[in-house]
């Protein structure tokens, strides 16, 4: 199969790492990729939601299949654009139709899908500018911490935890008032906190049936201790030690399976992966959040727990027999650090030369913010994430003392990276 893999982050990389071990690849292609997707694939300079040039290339490469890493063009319609060209309708697309995508389009959307088909998820309510005074008074009615969320999508950084009451009232009239998430935050959700300790719950579906993949924990904030901005993610861990086999028993009858069936009552097509950002409140599961795409950094802790031919799955969505297919999984430890520029989430300068690449030790390297420099013959870095390093080990503590020996070796101007990743895991 020629495979066309969307997106250029860590994601995307691993995505590309473990579809070029299958003997059902004959070329991949990514789009627009980065310098880590350059070593398994070909990368090529498409924009994600530029569909028609998307077309272009599918047709000339004889591209067999399209999986969809990021979000946007999901949530754009992308995989409507296949099914409604008569050129490029036989082509499967990994990834939700644009209303099914919506489940992560819209936070208000999502709510109201959760509430309707009765999956356990915060209280909450939405707000536009008009309603802005009532948004405040429910402020007032809730306990501290207050949580805002931006409707649309707003790359992971949309949601704000607050301890202040008048803090949060000054937030949400940002939000609505000044736009501080452009479009994105033309609504906000206003939600009840829960306390407990989040995990990542991913499966890849064909609609009907489903493949559970292994469970992970990212870390968001930026500062160690899980302090400050939050951002795409600092690393990840896989599996999570609190996810037993009756707390995921719990998540699979109360959210997962409810979730397909309410998918399918509202004759949503979603064939692709689904995520499901959990909180652990006591021993129940709470929803707090839906993604139509792998998580990413997760992608990068889970997808090498992965030992079965992901492109025999990826075939299974595709053709609607993912019931028949079978997933083994890796029993080892996954440990996945990701190394930053120095200001990201911030602002952050890029054209760092990354240097130690090649003297790492038992680790899989994913890029994210990289790209070749063809004139130095070197790699620079260009984003705010800019690698994940992954270890895979028999307990996640040496895991992630791997991870962390190997994060030490690479080296570019400004590198940050969390030292305390599963701190509460133990």
């Amino acid at each position: 199969m020629n495979i066309l893999i969307l997106g250029s982050g860590g994601r995307e990389h691993a995505m590309a790492w473990k579809i070029a071990q299958s003997p059902n690849t004959s070329k991949i292609y990514i789009g627009p990729g980065n310098a880590g997707t350059a070593l398994v694939g070909t990368n090529t300079p498409i924009d994600t939601t530029d569909f028609d040039s998307i077309k272009t290339f599918v047709i000339e490469k004889e591209i067999d299949m399209v999986v969809v890493g990021p979000e946007v063009p999901l949530v754009e319609g992308i995989h409507d654009f296949f099914l409604q060209d008569q050129v490029l309708n036989t082509v499967p697309v990994i990834g939700p139709v644009s209303r099914a995508a919506q489940l992560e389009g819209s936070k208000d959307f999502a709510k109201n899908f959760m509430n309707k088909h009765g999956i356990p998820t915060a209280a909450s309510e939405t707000f536009q500018l008009e309603t802005l005074e009532k948004g405040k008074a429910f402020l007032e009615s809730l306990h501290p911490p207050y949580v805002l969320k931006a409707d649309g999508l707003a790359s992971g950084k949309g949601v704000l935890i607050l301890d202040n009451l008048n803090e949060a009232k000054s937030e949400l009239e940002s939000m609505l008032r000044d736009a501080r998430f452009g479009e994105a935050s033309t609504k906000v959700v206003i939600e009840e906190y829960l306390e407990g300790i989040e995990l990542s719950v991913f499966i890849l579906t064909d609609g009907v049936d489903y493949k559970l993949l292994p469970v992970a924990k990212d870390y968001k904030r930026i500062g160690e201790g899980d302090k400050g901005l939050n951002t795409g993610g600092m690393g990840s861990v896989s599996p999570v030690p609190f996810a037993t086999e009756s707390f995921m028993k719990k998540v699979e009858d109360r959210i997962i399976r409810p979730t397909l069936s309410g998918l399918q009552e509202e004759r949503l097509n979603y064939q692709g992966f689904l995520f499901f950002g959990l909180m652990k409140v006591g021993e129940e599961p709470y929803v707090i959040e839906y993604n139509c795409r792998m998580g990413d950094p997760e992608a990068e802790s889970v997808i090498p727990r992965i030992k079965s031919d992901l492109v025999d799955l990826l075939e299974g969505v595709a053709n609607g027999n993912l019931a028949e297919k079978k997933i083994e999984i890796d029993d080892r430890y996954a440990a996945s650090v990701v190394l930053v520029s120095e200001g990201y989430p911030g602002k952050y300068t890029t054209g760092k030369t990354i240097k130690g690449i090649n003297n790492l030790n038992n680790c899989i390297l994913f890029y994210a913010g990289a790209s070749n420099d063809i004139s130095s013959d070197s790699v620079k870095t260009s984003g705010g994430r800019v690698m994940a390093i992954t270890t895979l080990n028999d307990s996640m503590d040496e895991a992630l003392k791997n991870a962390y020996a190997n994060a030490e070796i690479v080296d570019f101007e400004g590198k940050y990276f969390r030292k305390d990743l599963g701190f509460d895991l133990k």
